[in-house]
């Protein structure tokens, strides 16, 4: 039996100098919420700065995309076995993955009108986490500072998901879980 390690917030390992994403949500309801990249302590012995801020949000934003990323979020620590979070004020830490794919709803949803974010949170959520992992590679290639917002695939995102019709309600049905990639037949040693 493996023992499942130690983390706070959303998956964030507990121990210091970890690569996470920091959410830094202001106590006053005006203030803009921030999502930096923390590298650890190796950013800095790799010669790459220690943290690059990514996206800074307007808090109607942040309010209209937490609850949709809390929720998917929480569900895969859950499956996982971890601790679910909670957002608040202050420092938020999440996982390094999970930092990736908010990034992605952030870019998508930080120019958005009222209308469009629930339309970018319904969509952001029916996206699997490796084509979130891959949109956000692509993306901060080219646009992953916080002034980059009208360029490349930074805009592509906001175009690619606020189109359609917001949501009707439905119940929602859990994915199926899937098999790890290394457990698949293809992977195993000859018997």
């Amino acid at each position: 039996m493996s023992e499942k390690p130690a983390t706070v917030d959303f998956g964030a390992p507990e121990g210091f100098g970890a690569h996470v994403f920091r959410v830094e949500i202001p106590a006053a309801r005006a203030g803009e919420v921030r999502i930096v990249e923390d590298y650890g302590y190796r950013g800095s012995e790799a010669g790459i700065p220690r943290e690059e801020e990514r996206v800074v949000l307007e808090r109607r934003i942040w309010s209209a995309i937490a609850d949709v990323a809390r929720r998917e979020f929480n569900s895969r620590l859950k499956a996982a076995g971890l601790k679910t979070g909670r957002w608040h004020a202050g420092n938020n830490l999440v996982e390094r993955l999970l930092g990736r794919e908010l990034c992605v709803l952030a870019w998508a949803a930080e120019k958005a009108t009222d209308a469009e974010l629930p339309v970018i949170g319904s969509k952001w959520a029916a996206l699997r986490p490796e084509e979130r992992w891959w949109l956000f590679m692509v993306t901060v290639a080219e646009a992953g500072l916080p002034d980059d917002h009208d360029r490349g695939w930074r805009r592509a995102l906001h175009l690619a998901l606020a189109d359609g019709e917001a949501p009707k309600p439905s119940r929602r049905r859990p994915r199926p879980a899937e098999p790890d990639l290394l457990e698949l037949p293809l992977f195993r040693g000859k018997a």
